[in-house]
């Protein structure tokens, strides 16, 4: 079976021999798929690290089968998948935890958000299905990934390399921590988040009708979990003048505090820039603009961004 190469590349770079292993298992485990469900799968969709295609289940159906490669990333998705609100997240059908394999519904026509060339009313479709997605989280703590956790590992950045880090110096890495900390430490109320909610992730599910997929599972504040939207799908001019729309429009659509959200911004933008630097020194410039975007925000929408 001859898989895409960047899929290929993707995987032996994050995984290495556990990645070639993996591979090397994945005919397999895709025939085990067809034969346990009664499936006949299709050409996969463009991969990036997991393994994701649509198939037809009892000659009828039409299905979506992914096959993660890393046991957490399957446990935390299948768990957020089932936790998260049923009316704007792509449904489970099935799973397989030893092979890790999720069985989804297929959305149709299964439009990506990231297609709409409005953004703002792009804005507005994503903060109707954030709305739905999310959850309070009540009693007691579901086993996900938390902001806490995401506070440490900038914090753990930061001793590893006590000179700094692709493009940071250690000023700027210690003040992403401190708004970090910050924010976790006076957050008032969490909710269950999609963990990676962006326009590439929320999919047309029918006419008018939008549905999000791919979650990573988090625990947090609200604003915390649309940073990663702001960031993605910006234009090459006018950057700041985008980024203001999305916060003015996530903002009253969700009635959110502008001021935490920017905070978030900031810190969170900080962290997703870091996980990009590769091992030649290389990172997402187009995350990397964003931090200066979200501080001149803070700074015209609510006052000079000190640093306790």
């Amino acid at each position: 079976m001859k898989f895409q190469e960047p899929f290929i590349r993707s995987v032996r770079l994050y995984f290495r021999e556990e990645g070639d292993a993996w591979l090397k298992r994945l005919p397999n485990i895709i025939e085990y798929c067809e034969q346990k469900w009664s499936l006949k799968m299709k050409e996969p969709f463009s991969l990036s690290i997991n393994y994701v295609a649509p198939a037809i289940l009892d000659e009828k159906q039409e299905v979506v089968v992914k096959i993660c490669i890393a046991e957490e990333d399957f446990t935390n998705e299948l768990r957020a998948l089932k936790l998260l609100g049923k009316k704007g997240v792509v449904q489970v059908l099935d799973s397989d935890e030893q092979h890790r394999v999720i069985l989804l519904q297929k959305l149709s026509p299964g439009t990506l958000l990231v297609e709409l060339a409005d953004d703002e009313k792009a804005c507005v479709i994503a903060a109707d299905v954030f709305r739905k997605i999310i959850v309070p989280v009540c009693g007691h703590l579901p086993k996900l990934p938390t902001m806490k956790e995401r506070e440490e590992s900038l914090r753990k950045l930061i001793y590893d390399y006590p000179k700094g880090f692709g493009p940071f110096s250690m000023k700027v890495l210690k003040d992403a921590l401190r708004i970090f900390t910050y924010m976790n430490e006076t957050t008032s109320e969490i909710f269950i988040l999609h963990g990676d909610f962006h326009p590439f992730n929320i999919l047309a599910s029918g006419e008018d009708e939008w549905t999000a997929i791919d979650p990573k599972g988090l625990i947090g504040e609200m604003e915390s979990d649309l940073i990663q939207y702001m960031m993605n799908k910006l234009p090459e001019q006018g950057v700041y003048d985008v980024m203001e729309k999305r916060v003015e429009i996530f903002t009253k659509e969700l009635s959110l505090n502008m001021e935490r959200l920017l905070l978030w911004g900031y810190c969170y933008s900080v962290l997703s820039t870091a996980w990009t630097v590769d091992v030649d020194g290389s990172y997402d410039t187009s995350f990397y603009r964003t931090i200066d975007i979200f501080k001149r925000l803070y700074e015209q929408h609510v006052g000079p961004l000190l640093i306790k």
